[in-house]
C-alpha cells in the first residue's frame, strides 16, 4: 500500500492498521510490530509512545486506552531511511514528501470520503474531517521548499483526537 493510500484510508476511517481511539497497549502492539519507547506523562496520568515518524498517545482508565495519535510525516523528508524501515514493518511504503493534492486526490476516489474543513494555522492550513477526528496539517508558506523538511503544500503531519465531549 502507498502511503498516499494508507493516509486517505486513515482520513475517511480514523483507523490505523485496525486500531483507534479506545485501542489499548496490546491492540496497538499487535497492530504495530516497530520499535518504540514510552515517554510517561507527569504523575503517570499519561503515555505517549513513539515509534519514530508516529506517536500514540494513551490515558488511563478501566485499561490504558488510546487517546489521539499523529503521524509526523515532515520528519521522512529528512532522508535518513525512515521510510524505508516503516515500510519493511508496516507494508505502507510512504515517499520522502507528500503533496496534499496527491492525498486530496486519492480521498475523492475513496468511498464514503468525509467532508474537510479547513482553518488557517499562520503558515499551515489544517484540514479536518470532523467524522473520523483527524486532521492534516499542510505547509502553507510559499517561500517554503523541499529540502530536509517539507516544501509549500506538503503534508506536514495527520494527527487523530478523541472527540471532545459536550453536555
Amino acid at each position: 500500500m502507498t502511503g498516499i493510500e494508507f493516509l486517505a484510508s486513515f482520513l475517511r476511517t480514523g483507523r490505523l492498521h485496525g486500531i483507534g481511539i479506545g485501542s489499548t497497549f496490546g491492540e496497538v502492539d499487535r497492530a504495530f510490530r516497530h520499535r518504540f519507547f514510552d515517554v510517561i506523562g507527569e504523575g503517570g496520568q499519561s503515555v505517549r509512545r513513539d515509534y519514530g515518524f508516529v506517536e500514540f498517545c494513551f490515558n488511563p482508565g478501566d485499561a490504558w486506552v488510546m487517546s489521539g495519535g499523529s503521524i509526523e510525516l515532515h520528519r521522512l523528508a529528512s532522508g535518513d531511511g525512515m521510510a524505508t524501515e516503516w515500510a519493511r514493518a508496516t507494508g505502507v511504503a510512504f515517499p520522502r514528501y507528500i503533496a496534499w493534492e496527491d492525498v486530496r486526490e486519492e480521498l475523492a476516489r475513496v468511498p464514503g470520503a468525509p467532508e474537510l474543513t479547513v482553518t488557517d494555522q499562520g503558515g499551515f492550513l489544517e484540514y479536518r474531517a470532523a467524522a473520523s477526528n483527524v486532521s492534516v496539517i499542510v505547509v502553507d508558506d510559499e517561500e517554503e521548499q523541499r529540502g530536509y523538511h517539507a516544501g509549500h503544500g506538503d503534508v506536514w503531519s495527520v494527527s487523530l483526537r478523541a472527540p471532545v465531549r459536550t453536555r
